[in-house]
């Protein structure tokens, strides 16, 4: 079996899946498992292929890629999208984290950006494009300070608030637990009464909640370069 991690592309432009796939095949621990040139083809192939990851575009014909993740959802949960687009409003934004997406990258972004992005996405972690978590940022800072669930994520200690700026930020257990000379098992442990006392029941929901707080800021990401097709 192979070791290497098995992206599915689905893209209804040839050029895009083209350097989507030499941006991959150039990287020593990516394979590519298949191409998608519709919505419905990348359900169909993601049920068939078992990829470890599905690059989703959102505008394809026969099925929207935004349709196509909540199938690939309902029959898999646990399975990892990262949507690929050039959309960058909150409406999108939010629709595609509701659906169950990993991450949201922007087309504008580099071709070591997206690696990146992918390598978190396979660790089971969320990836915010940064752009696009900044302009959340903004529109969200000032409800932050108001709202019933103000007082809940007050009820967190100390070390589990500054968890959760952690995990939202896209950090993996063991990057944390390595910033806080913790064991992965701690940490793992505060996620899980962080995730309880805020009543959320996924990592995207802890995320969003962490944006709509305006608990996590990203001004030290650069700004995109070289961008990819």
């Amino acid at each position: 079996m192979s070791s290497k991690i098995r992206v599915l592309i689905a893209d209804d432009h040839a050029i895009v899946r083209e350097g989507l796939r030499a941006i991959l095949e150039a990287q020593p621990d990516f394979e590519i498992a298949g191409e998608a040139v519709d919505g419905q083809e990348a359900v169909d192939k993601t049920i068939q292929l078992k990829p470890d990851i599905v690059i989703m575009d959102l505008t394809m014909p026969r099925l929207n890629g935004l349709e196509a993740m909540r199938q690939i959802k309902r029959n898999d949960p646990d399975a990892r999208v990262l949507v690929l687009t050039m959309h960058e409003n909150d409406t999108y934004f939010f629709q595609v984290l509701d659906a169950g997406a990993s991450g949201y990258f922007i087309k504008g972004g580099s071709s070591a950006e997206l690696i990146s992005a992918l390598r978190t996405v396979w660790h089971g972690d969320v990836f915010l494009y940064p752009s696009m978590a900044k302009k959340l940022l903004g529109d969200y800072l000032k409800r932050a300070r108001m709202g019933s669930d103000k007082e809940s994520y007050k009820g967190l200690t100390e070390r589990e608030q500054e968890i959760l700026k952690l995990i939202a930020e896209g950090r993996t257990n063991q990057e944390i637990a390595d910033t806080l000379v913790l064991s992965t098992s701690t940490v793992q442990t505060h996620r899980a009464h962080i995730m309880a006392k805020l009543g959320l029941h996924t990592r995207t929901d802890l995320v969003k909640f962490a944006i709509h707080r305006g608990i996590i800021t990203l001004d030290k990401y650069p700004p995109p370069e070289q961008p990819i097709p």
